[in-house]
């Protein structure tokens, strides 16, 4: 079961803005989240927004993309309505669920709608989420011919062990071939892998590392399995079935990781993110954790605009009703204070190799010198970058950032 939504505001069915909402916008660059909600299998760590064909009532998969595109329609003349000013979008990113599984006519019919409503940036980034399972030189070739720049492949593991822990279906042996074709195509590659699955040794985690180096993707993120509560994994811990997680272990994986890759050529941009050169970061992440615009398009997506964010309703067919009504199918807004607004600023940019300005951090946070002192103290910000200005974690600080962010919050 996917985590419930936040509580909010009832949002306008109309969906427009206030000229306070939206205030501050125009200094901002404008960004585009699709989700597509489909898997064939749901995985027992997930508590992400997704179905299977059972899960979706009256609803077919294969109208889905109309769907959605009504939403891009509708929210085209939300902005106008509203006097937002217009922007080029400068990334789209179409995740999930499984992008992959929609024909890539319809991703294709989506991506055109975008750029004909907004416009896309000379140097657009436009990234889809695949399970290599479900990729084809023909589907790729289609996408990329459509202006697709950016290909994100599930891997998770490359020990089949590990793979089935985690209720991953995927032939490791296609995560290679996919992205040989990505590549020969001219894609930007990047990977996603998970560690931390009950019984996933050190050594299996070195092995998975090491075949990712070998595929050389340009960009990869790794990331720590959280067990989510309502999950099938959450169960299977409780019950005694798998062995709950080693958060010591954990932290002996990120180390292993971030010294591996590093010896390989990739640096460390966001806790969880490496990238081989500067030009194959993610462009659409940094927009997240620097605070840009963005719309989410999709059941359960998320959006942030001016000082305002919303979220859509959850299930497809709800999302969908909605849509078929000419109304928002958002479910919750909240209009951000200036508390909460530094403090996720805080939260996010502190996570990043670019740190932030100290100098920032005490106008959003007076009196958090003394924090800051100690952090240095504990080994958990640069000491040298501190004195020239710049909170910047440690690799102890990188594993400890969620106290570093409340050390500085308090």
């Amino acid at each position: 079961m996917a985590a419930p939504l936040p509580l909010g505001d009832k949002p306008p069915e109309n969906g427009l803005f206030t000229a306070s909402e939206i205030m501050g916008s125009e200094s901002r660059s404008f960004h585009a989240y699709v989700h597509i909600p489909f898997c064939t299998v749901k995985c027992g760590y997930c508590d992400f927004n997704t179905y299977t064909s059972n899960e979706l009532g009256t609803l077919k998969q294969s109208d889905f993309a109309a769907t959605l595109i009504g939403e891009i329609s509708l929210s085209a003349k939300i902005l106008q309505q509203s006097n937002v000013a217009p922007r080029k979008l400068k990334t789209v990113f179409f995740g999930g669920g499984t992008p992959s599984l929609l024909p890539a006519t319809d991703l294709i019919a989506i991506l055109d709608l975008l750029e004909s409503e907004f416009g896309f940036q000379s140097d657009a980034e436009i990234t889809f989420e695949a399970n290599p399972d479900s990729v084809t030189r023909e589907s790729l070739s289609a996408l990329k011919e459509a202006g697709f720049t950016r290909i994100s492949i599930g891997m998770q593991s490359a020990v089949p062990d590990v793979l089935k822990t985690l209720e991953r279906t995927h032939n490791p042996e296609n995560v290679a071939i996919a992205i040989e074709i990505a590549k020969s195509l001219g894609f930007r590659t990047s990977l996603d892998l998970i560690f931390g699955a009950p019984g996933e040794t050190l050594s299996q985690w070195e092995e998975t590392i090491a075949q990712v180096i070998a595929l050389d993707p340009g960009h990869l993120s790794a990331y720590s399995l959280i067990v989510e509560p309502g999950t099938k994994l959450a169960r299977q811990i409780s019950s005694g079935e798998l062995a709950d997680v080693d958060e010591d272990l954990q932290a002996d994986k990120y180390e292993l990781a971030d010294k591996l890759l590093s010896k390989a050529g990739y640096s460390w941009y966001e806790i969880s993110n490496w990238s081989k050169s500067e030009d194959l970061k993610s462009n659409h992440n940094l927009a997240y954790w620097s605070g840009q615009d963005w719309w989410g398009y999709g059941p359960g997506a998320h959006s942030h605009l001016g000082s305002v964010r919303w979220w859509n309703h959850k299930h497809p067919l709800s999302y969908a009703n909605l849509l078929e009504k000419n109304t928002s199918p958002a479910a919750g807004r909240e209009q951000l204070d200036s508390e909460t607004a530094a403090l996720e600023r805080i939260l996010l940019e502190s996570r990043t190799s670019e740190g932030m300005s100290i100098e920032q951090i005490k106008k959003l946070q007076p009196g958090s010198e003394a924090a800051i002192s100690q952090l240095i103290a504990d080994g958990l910000i640069e000491g040298p970058e501190a004195i020239a200005g710049k909170l910047l974690l440690t690799l102890k600080g990188r594993l400890l950032a969620d106290a570093v962010v409340r050390a500085l919050s308090s």
